[in-house]
C-alpha cells in the first residue's frame, strides 16, 4: 500500500496530485478532521486543494469530534482513498487511538491509499511524535510548536510506515524535536518533511517531491546523523546501516 506524507503548507496543491492518480475508482476520498468547531470550514479548505491538484475527485468529509473515535468501518464505506488532515495531532491520535490496527488493515484490502497532511503524516508512523517542546525540560524547539504538550511525547500511531514523522521542518524548526526524540531511542528513525513537501512511500522506497526537503534522522555513532533530501531524491524506507552517510 502507497502512503503519503504531506509536510503542512497551502502554497502547492500538486502535492496531492499523485496520492489522487493511486486512488481507485471514482476517487471519492474521505477526509479525516478533528472537528473543534470549525469542521466544515476546514472540510471546504481540503476540498478546495483536492479539486485543484488535477485528477478529478469527489471530497468526503469525515468529522470526528474532539474526544471522539473514528469508526473506519462505516466511515470508509464508499470511500476510494483516505486523507488524514492537520490539527491538533495529540487530538488526531487520541481519535486513532482504537483503531490503529484495524484501519490499515481495511485500507490494504481495499487498496485504498493512504494520505497524511501535518498531524495526519506524524500519525502514520509506528511510533508517533505527537508534540512537544521541552526534552528534561530544556527547550529543543520553539513553545508554540509544541502541540500544547511540554515534554517531547511519542504515542503509538498507525504503523503505515517504520520512520517517525515530524512536519513543517525549516518552518517551524521540528527537526531538533526530531533529532532529540532519535537521540535518546524514543523512536528508531525519523523523517522531518518541510510544508509543500511530499515523501512517497511505496515497494520499501521513499521519494521526495514538491517545494521542500525531506531530512532524514539515524542513530549514530555517539549522536545522530541527519542527511536532507530533495525532489527527485529517496532512501530505503527502513533503517540500514550507513543509509545516512
Amino acid at each position: 500500500m502507497r502512503t503519503y506524507l504531506i509536510g503542512g503548507g497551502w502554497g502547492r496543491a500538486e502535492v496531492y496530485e499523485p496520492f489522487l492518480r493511486a486512488v481507485p475508482g471514482e476517487r471519492r476520498v474521505g477526509c479525516l478532521i478533528v472537528d473543534e468547531g470549525d469542521g466544515a470550514a476546514q472540510f471546504e479548505r481540503y476540498a478546495a486543494a483536492l479539486r485543484k491538484a488535477g485528477p478529478p475527485c469527489a471530497p468526503v468529509p469525515l468529522l470526528v469530534p474532539v474526544g471522539g473515535r473514528f469508526e473506519p468501518e462505516t466511515a470508509l464505506d464508499g470511500i476510494d482513498g483516505l486523507l488524514v488532515c492537520g490539527g491538533l495531532t495529540p487530538a488526531y491520535q487520541d481519535v486513532l487511538a482504537g483503531c490503529l490496527e484495524r484501519l490499515p488493515e481495511l485500507l490494504a484490502a481495499r487498496e485504498a491509499p493512504y494520505a497524511g497532511f501535518s498531524a495526519g503524516a506524524a500519525v502514520a508512523a509506528r511510533r508517533a511524535v505527537v508534540g512537544g517542546w521541552l526534552v528534561d525540560g530544556v527547550a529543543v524547539c520553539p513553545e508554540e510548536t509544541g502541540e500544547d504538550l511540554a515534554e517531547i511525547e511519542v504515542r503509538p500511531g498507525l504503523g503505515l510506515v517504520p520512520f517517525a514523522v515530524d512536519v513543517h521542518a525549516a518552518q517551524w524548526g521540528t527537526l531538533a524535536r526530531l533529532v532529540a526524540a532519535v537521540g535518546r531511542g524514543d523512536v528508531p528513525y525519523g523523517v522531518a518533511v518541510d510544508e509543500n513537501t511530499l515523501l512517497t512511500v511505496a515497494d520499501g522506497e521513499a521519494r521526495v517531491s514538491g517545494a521542500g526537503r525531506v531530512h532524514v534522522v539515524r542513530p549514530g555513532a555517539g549522536g545522530v546523523l541527519v542527511r536532507a533530501y530533495g525532489a527527485g531524491e529517496g532512501f530505503p524506507a527502513e533503517q540500514r546501516a550507513g543509509d545516512c552517510r
